[in-house]
């Protein structure tokens, strides 16, 4: 997808759309256990972000992350059979939903820890700009993470040392049931502006709004600007996670909240960019490669049991079986 090109940012936020909703009804049938995370409602900050950023950025993300790996380019199939923990995943079936990556478009991973993207991706991209390269990263992270402890001690050291990343707050109102009124203090932006970085708040529900200051950032940067923040407004149209959907937990969203959150979609909003013909056509596109990537996850072979052990060490040594 180049930048500034409605079709293709359309097909991102649909094709993520689609991917998880037949990922919740996988988690439904029982073919992805312990559930996910859906990215539902927040397509267009993943998409728009992505949009803006070249070949050899890197990016890290949340325990909502199928979004980010998704709209950087990685193989919807692939990524399946890594939610299914199928041996074809994009990390052999070892990632699962909150740990997806692939390093060969830069995503350095999905991550369960809240905050940890952003010391990740500081981290990488200062080793990258020692290295002489004008390597730019992004941290997606939600409201729930502005608190932490790591993120913070992230933006000081991307503050001092100038390190060109991206923060990128998607702030859908709750941290898990806790809303963000209830959990900080000040403003998400006040985060930022306290350690020299500058911030905007962006509609993230419309796409190419996103995409827009995500481009306007990362040319600053890139041309030797340090870190920048947006913070992307947005609503999670389901459930904090699947298991929300037997224990009936989503009562601590008002009903009429819900219900003006859902209308502002960023896949009907993106969408009515397009003729009727385009989105048509990015559509049937879109369910065909969802209907592959489903067929092809199941049909998938699961992992051998007495291979569990392969891939804990980074050197390739086999680790040794517990014995006695």
């Amino acid at each position: 997808m180049t930048d500034a090109d409605p079709v293709g940012l359309y097909r991102t936020v649909r094709l993520i759309r689609r991917f998880e909703e037949r990922a919740v009804e996988l988690v439904h049938g029982g073919q992805i256990v312990g559930g996910i995370h859906p990215y539902l409602g927040q397509e267009g900050i993943a998409a728009g972000v992505c949009a803006a950023l070249d070949a050899d950025d890197v990016l890290a993300g949340t325990h909502r992350g199928h979004g980010h790996v998704l709209a950087r380019g990685a193989d919807p199939a692939r990524m399946l059979a890594e939610l299914c923990g199928r041996v074809t995943g994009l990390n052999a079936g070892r990632g699962g939903s909150m740990h997806a990556a692939d390093l060969s478009i830069g995503v350095l991973g999905a991550n369960a820890i809240v905050g940890a993207s952003g010391a990740i991706i500081t981290g990488a991209v200062w080793a990258h700009r020692r290295r002489g390269r004008d390597t730019v990263g992004v941290s997606f992270f939600g409201d729930g993470a502005v608190n932490e402890g790591m993120l913070l001690e992230a933006f000081n050291l991307a503050a001092l040392w100038r390190v060109p990343v991206l923060f990128v707050c998607e702030n859908n109102g709750y941290a898990t049931t806790m809303p963000v009124a209830g959990a900080v203090a000040g403003s998400i932006a006040g985060r930022a502006a306290a350690f020299g970085i500058p911030a905007v708040q962006v509609d993230g529900q419309d796409p190419e709004t996103v995409r827009v200051a995500a481009r306007a950032a990362v040319d600053r940067m890139r041309a030797g600007g340090g870190p920048e923040l947006i913070e992307a407004r947005t609503y999670r149209f389901d459930v904090h996670h699947t298991f929300e959907h037997a224990v009936r937990l989503d009562d601590y969203r008002p009903p009429d909240e819900v219900i003006r959150g859902r209308a502002r979609d960023p896949v009907r909003i993106q969408g009515e960019r397009l003729t009727d013909t385009d989105r048509a056509a990015v559509d049937a596109e879109v369910e065909a490669t969802v209907d592959a990537a489903v067929r092809f996850a199941l049909s998938s072979p699961e992992p051998d049991p007495a291979d569990a052990l392969t891939y804990l060490y980074a050197s390739g040594l086999t680790a040794r079986t517990g014995g006695g």
